[in-house]
């Protein structure tokens, strides 16, 4: 079996399946306990205003991403914010249950 690298991969930093059908666009929470709240510039840009009132991250394009993840899937990626990532990037473990079916979903 191929090592997982995250830093090729990213498929964890994009809306899942389940999510998509529901039509669920409030992706990860930004948790009060986050970093990024303390860094308004930063969480303009990577996150918004659910309609209950927290933070959740952006999601852009067709593949409905993480508006903090650059590069490219399957081949060089990296989050914009990874030191101050919310908690809910951090549970995601590289061939845990979440991380093998996000990478399927995206073909990878």
């Amino acid at each position: 079996m191929e090592a997982l690298d995250c830093q090729r991969c990213g498929a964890c930093c994009c809306n899942p399946a389940d999510n998509r059908a529901e039509g669920y666009r409030d992706y990860v929470e930004v948790d009060r306990s986050s970093r990024l709240l303390k860094k308004p510039a930063l969480l303009q840009r990577y996150a918004v205003a659910g309609d209950a009132g927290p933070y959740h991250l952006k999601l852009v394009g067709a593949e409905e991403r993480c508006a903090a993840l650059l590069g490219t899937l399957g081949k060089r990626v990296r989050c914009a914010i990874y030191d101050l990532r919310p908690r809910g990037c951090r549970l995601v473990e590289p061939g845990d249950k979440s991380c093998l079916q996000y990478r399927r979903e995206r073909g990878l």
